[in-house]
């Protein structure tokens, strides 16, 4: 039996609970390790002052965009190519992975070279203070210069997770993230580099990832290969109009995780503007709130990476009951886990906050505001879920209206609206509302995607 026939049967015949924990863990592993990362980085920039530590989540939000390009074209081409390796047709597999890679470079460079033209005016942009500004500058000198190996990284790493390999996706990002910790460390207090260390640590860890990723795909262990000549003639020796059609495929498909990644990073540079109105502590303390609050959700993520293959690769080879067990086991099991985590969360608020800013009014802020964002988790396994699977089996429009209710079009509103209304207190509260809220659409289009699947499994003709 072949390896690639091994692998159709690994994702069609092993019991999707199993399958799910066995392709979750390795993500879960990578988010864990990412997110330390970003709690470290925010406990080493914090230690510089309320400034620096600000800089940090203003930054946050455009890495947040480098993300958003990232899972466009990684999450396009992963649920397209996974649903046709179900399929088992690993030539149109292929071609969709190198349209994705070589287009999401491409306006990467493009990206990096109008933001550094603008970059006095970016961080403005992003939500800079006046004295938050000469640190975030020069933190994001150093992200940008790493940009398009991020947004690729990020790229292969789906395409790695829907092929069902994301143990190789895993070695590529853990090892940039504990790169990145240790570099954080040596640069900014061994070379007293300060903040500029962060920036240079988080450069070549990116370039490095990059790299072990890239070497997947170059040394066969994949199934989907990266080729420049077939993402643009199909090996037909031309530039084929085909090209076109299969990056409006990819980029259609991958669009509610464009969408949902960039309202992330938009409402992201709005609560720092909300919140820039009540002091450097004010965004400090909100920045701190959403690294550990996206460190305990990353976790049900990670379980919902593990889902997306099984239910596009299963959705693919018309085994329908399997999407439905896959659904309803990761909704479960990632709820589950969140109710004892944030449990956590709420006995330990000021406690955590402390340990990233010692700073009496920061804790005061951050420890209301945990407690609330750690009620509101307890809804977004239900809607994360949802919109996974909406989004590795096609259906285009749900995973989109998902994506810009739960990230943008619900919890924009709430913050301006509560913010105007309540002050402080009201950017607090807002990300609990929109979490509640969002629950709504995900039910309805829930309920509408079951009605519809077929209730049977199919042969592939």
């Amino acid at each position: 039996m072949s390896s690639h026939q091994t692998q159709y049967d690994k994702m069609t015949k092993t019991p999707v609970s199993k399958l799910i924990l066995k392709l979750a863990f390795p993500s879960i592993c990578t988010m864990l390790v990412s997110n330390i990362y970003n709690l470290a980085d925010t406990a080493f920039v914090g230690s510089l002052g309320n400034s620096a530590s600000g800089a940090v989540g203003i930054v946050f939000g455009f890495m947040a965009l480098l993300q958003a390009i990232g899972f466009l074209f990684g999450q396009g081409c992963g649920s397209m190519l996974s649903r046709k390796l179900g399929q088992q047709d690993e030539r149109e597999a292929g071609i969709i992975a190198s349209v994705g890679f070589f287009t999401a470079f491409f306006l990467a460079l493009v990206a990096e070279a109008i933001c550094f033209l603008c970059l006095d005016d970016l961080v403005f942009w992003l939500g800079s203070t006046a004295t938050i500004a000469p640190y975030a500058k020069t933190y994001i000198f150093y992200v940008l210069l790493a940009s398009p190996f991020v947004v690729t990284s990020f790229t292969m790493n789906n395409i790695l997770r829907y092929e069902g390999k994301s143990m190789l996706g895993m070695i590529g990002m853990m090892t940039g993230a504990v790169l990145n910790i240790a570099g954080d460390a040596v640069l900014m207090f061994g070379f007293h580099l300060g903040i500029a260390g962060a920036g240079i640590s988080t450069a070549v860890s990116q370039f490095v990832s990059f790299l072990i990723l890239l070497s997947m795909f170059l040394t066969g262990r994949t199934q989907s290969k990266l080729s420049l000549r077939m993402a643009l003639t199909q090996g037909k020796g031309v530039v084929q109009a085909a090209y076109f059609r299969y990056l409006y495929d990819v980029t259609s498909t991958g669009f509610p995780s464009l969408l949902r990644q960039g309202l992330n990073s938009v409402a992201t540079v709005i609560l720092n503007k909300q919140a820039g109105a009540y002091g450097d502590e004010a965004v400090a303390a909100m920045s701190i709130v959403s690294r550990i609050v996206f460190f305990v959700f990353s976790i049900a993520i990670g379980i919902g990476q593990g889902f997306q293959p099984v239910s596009a690769f299963n959705y693919g080879a018309k085994k329908y009951g399997r999407v439905q067990k896959a659904y309803w086991f990761s909704f479960w099991f990632a709820e589950g886990l969140m109710v004892i985590l944030c449990t956590l969360l709420m006995i330990l608020s000021g406690g955590l906050i402390q340990q990233f800013r010692d700073d009496a009014l920061v804790i005061e802020i951050g420890t209301r505001a945990l407690r609330l964002h750690g009620i509101g988790v307890l809804f977004l396994p239900f809607c994360m879920v949802t919109e996974m699977m909406m989004q590795s089996t096609g259906h285009k429009l749900g995973a989109t209206i998902l994506s810009a209710s739960r990230s943008g079009f619900i919890f924009i509103p709430c913050l301006l609206i509560l913010s105007a209304l309540r002050g402080l207190a009201g950017i607090q509260e807002a990300q609990l509302v929109a979490f509640v809220l969002s629950v709504i659409p995900a039910a309805v289009l829930a309920v509408y995607f079951f009605r519809h699947m077929p209730k049977e499994d199919q042969e592939i003709s």
